[in-house]
């Protein structure tokens, strides 16, 4: 029970703010990642990667995928709180996802390159979107999650 209503006023103030703090704080503490989306058309999104890969200098990485997958969360998440890997994917590649899904397989657009054994899967392509390698992500995992090493490697071999 309060002395005064003003007191009361105040706790009630402390105890709101320190709530929202914790709530902003837990928000950004979030991966932010984009997910998978199975509305999305992989042509079109290809074509505006070739434009960004040429005028950059880069190649493109396909992270084929999906929401359902929990290898693909693992993924993202490894890159988000990995600055050294992410940092170098970024300098290296445009990166594009393509979702794969009961949802939406995409099929037609998959058909252009080699067979996937498990996801998420990786194609790297040249600027220019033509296909140059298929790199299945389970080579690059250590343990419950991914290698820093490895993937470092795996980036090095593409950078122009």
């Amino acid at each position: 029970m309060c002395r005064s209503k003003w007191i009361c006023y105040l706790r009630y103030i402390i105890l709101l703010a320190a709530f929202l703090g914790v709530s902003v704080f837990a928000q950004t503490a979030e991966v932010k990642r984009e997910k998978f989306d199975p509305a999305k058309n992989p042509a079109e999104d290809l074509k505006q990667a070739v434009k960004i890969a040429t005028a950059e200098g880069k190649k493109i990485l396909l992270d084929v995928g999906g929401e359902w997958c929990p290898w693909s969360h693992r993924l993202d998440e490894f890159i988000e709180e990995t600055p050294e890997v992410k940092s170098a994917l970024n300098d290296a590649f445009v990166t594009m996802k393509v979702n794969y899904s009961k949802e939406n397989k995409n099929e037609d657009f998959l058909s252009q390159f080699p067979k996937i054994g498990g996801y998420p899967h990786f194609f790297v392509l040249n600027s220019d979107g033509s296909f140059l390698q298929s790199q299945d992500t389970g080579e690059l995992e250590e343990g419950k999650g991914y290698s820093k090493e490895k993937f470092l490697v795996f980036i090095e071999k593409f950078k122009q």
